[in-house]
């Protein structure tokens, strides 16, 4: 009879061992999960922040080296718009200069988290008759963050000496005079 009980209790031990995880098990695995991604979410994003900053500012040299080759193009000043800098034809035009992608010279001027602003400044050029808008001496362009604190943290602005300056608050400068006043990047 003891060989029997001894049997079936070395059943029952490997029958438990076999049965899967302890609760204790499943709750010390839980808390470790939780413990990484509390490290690693505020680093993606830190890290994704930044990669949308860098975008925009890429961007925004991308508009102002578009600007220059518009006005050195079509002889019509700076472009009036950015929808002027785009375009989807095959050929282009001064109301349509293909020169940058469709995403930032479409409404609603957005990519990467940002929302691009294209003015014209300075008064407006003698009209082109090939042309559909007259253009401008001048232009001040601004990246703000679609969303303060979650697509990105400082603001991004440049004007016709193509100089691209930042704001720290996120804040869009409302002028050229503003945009000039604040750090060069």
């Amino acid at each position: 009879m003891c060989t029997e009980q001894r049997d079936s209790q070395s059943k029952v031990r490997r029958g438990r061992s076999r049965r899967g995880f302890t609760l204790i098990e499943l709750l010390i695995t839980v808390a470790i999960i939780l413990i990484i991604a509390a490290i690693a979410i505020p680093s993606y994003l830190r890290a994704r922040i930044a990669a949308n900053e860098s975008a925009a500012v890429a961007n925004l040299r991308a508009i102002v080296t578009a600007s220059t080759a518009y006005s050195v193009q079509w002889s019509n000043g700076y472009a009036p718009s950015l929808d002027a800098l785009g375009g989807t034809g095959v050929s282009a035009s001064c109301d349509q200069a293909i020169l940058l992608d469709a995403l930032l010279t479409a409404p609603p001027y957005q990519k990467s988290g940002y929302t691009f602003g294209y003015q014209e400044e300075s008064g407006l050029v003698p009209p082109v008759p090939t042309c559909g808008a007259q253009g401008s001496y001048g232009y001040f362009v601004t990246a703000t963050p679609s969303v303060p604190g979650v697509t990105g943290q400082r603001s991004f602005c440049s004007d016709t000496p193509g100089v691209i300056h930042f704001d720290l608050t996120g804040q869009t400068a409302a002028s050229p005079a503003a945009c000039d006043a604040l750090s060069i990047l």
